[in-house]
């Protein structure tokens, strides 16, 4: 490995055990073997390697949604059962990677001291939104819309974070997998019941 990824990959371990705030440039420095100089010259800045590295970790956490592996997602795309099978995938990925989902809210409740992630993150958030359309309805990510993506993507994350937020604050009483499948298929009932 060259200098950019070994600074990604000791900003992401930084992410992990200290989080945004408390990692510094020497701590990512000293946990990646390299020097100060380097984060400059491969990322620009301390902030913009802490983004990036937080976007990989949930890059490759979410390649667990559809299945673990890409191929064990069952039911067709849009239907009830691969729904319910990507949203159990999903919230295992809250309690099998805590300390990747805690970041995001370290990130929204410290925004005003660290502006470079949060401008970044916001530039991500459609990558995500994108990524869960196919996920869900089939197709290619390359395939959306904008407009899809702005209202299927957006319900989509919606439900996402906040599960997230159940997840992390209560497991216990967090809505499971399957009550949001109930659910999801009440309302598509109740709206097929007054014809809109």
């Amino acid at each position: 490995m060259g200098h950019r990824e070994d600074l990604l990959e000791g900003a992401k371990r930084c992410l992990l055990e200290k989080g945004f705030v408390r990692t510094t440039a020497r701590d990512v420095v000293k946990e990646s073997g390299t020097n100060l100089a380097s984060i400059g010259y491969h990322y620009g800045s301390k902030d913009a390697l802490l983004a990036e590295a937080y976007v990989d970790l949930i890059a490759n956490l979410g390649e667990g949604f559809d299945g673990f592996g890409g191929d064990g997602t069952v039911g067709e795309p849009g239907s009830l059962e691969r729904f319910q099978e990507v949203w159990a995938n999903v919230t295992r990925s809250f309690t099998e990677a805590r300390s990747i989902w805690m970041l995001t809210f370290e990130v929204i409740t410290n925004d005003d001291r660290l502006p470079g992630v949060r401008e970044q993150l916001v530039k991500a958030q459609d990558e995500g939104r994108r990524g869960l359309i196919p996920l869900l309805l089939g197709g290619r990510e390359s395939d959306v819309d904008d407009e899809t993506l702005r209202t299927v993507g957006g319900f989509y994350q919606t439900l996402l974070n906040g599960l997230c937020v159940q997840w992390l604050f209560d497991p216990a009483s967090a809505t499971p997998a399957s009550h949001l499948t109930e659910g999801l298929r009440r309302v598509i009932e109740a709206t097929a019941k007054t014809g809109g």
